[in-house]
């Protein structure tokens, strides 16, 4: 087998590898409030609308740079990030730069317990989405909704809490499929320059 056949299957197999590795470890970082960090007063960020234009999934990192004498971080409740109640915090940061890894579907809510803070805007809600796997579709066409009559009274129902999920989100909507057809190409390119 010549040089050039050789040098070529190594180049072929590196980029698919290089391609694979790329889409398993396809974890975001975001750090919350962008450029001004997480900071009170006068960088006047909204956290709310800054999470918002983000797509956080299950692995990706948040985070909170900012100055440890004047704030801090604390996971909390949802109640207690309505009400910026710090007294029950989750999980508490104060090193002034945070990285805090997402390890599953829900929401994460985040305060400052400087006195203050909070209820000026210091707080955000990461929303990280369930990932749907196609045994999570159903297979047969849906049932059609029983007949029930209008009714004028409003029913408030709670949602509940997202489900844990043991399997792995690392496959999952991250091209492994095309990582795969592309080692199989390259394989079958390789075994065409070996015979």
């Amino acid at each position: 087998m010549g040089f050039m056949k050789v040098a070529m299957l190594f180049l072929s197999i590196t980029i698919v590898f290089s391609f694979f590795m790329a889409t398993l470890t396809g974890a975001a970082e975001y750090k919350v409030g962008d450029d001004a960090g997480w900071t009170f007063g006068s960088a006047n960020v909204n956290y709310r609308i800054w999470a918002s234009t983000k797509k956080f999934q299950v692995g990706d990192i948040l985070v909170f740079v900012y100055d440890k004498t004047q704030n801090n971080v604390l996971r909390v409740s949802l109640h207690d990030y309505h009400n910026c109640n710090a007294a029950n915090p989750i999980r508490s940061y104060s090193s002034g730069n945070d990285s805090i890894t997402i390890m599953g579907p829900g929401h994460y809510y985040y305060i400052c317990g400087f006195p203050g803070h909070c209820l000026t805007g210091q707080k955000v809600d990461v929303r990280v989405p369930k990932v749907f796997r196609p045994s999570d579709f159903p297979t047969g066409s849906p049932s059609p909704a029983p007949a029930t009559p209008l009714s004028t009274t409003s029913v408030h129902v709670t949602a509940p809490a997202p489900a844990k999920s043991s399997a792995p989100s690392l496959f999952i909507n991250n091209g492994l499929g095309l990582g795969l057809s592309l080692t199989l190409y390259m394989i079958v390119i390789g075994a065409e320059y070996v015979f």
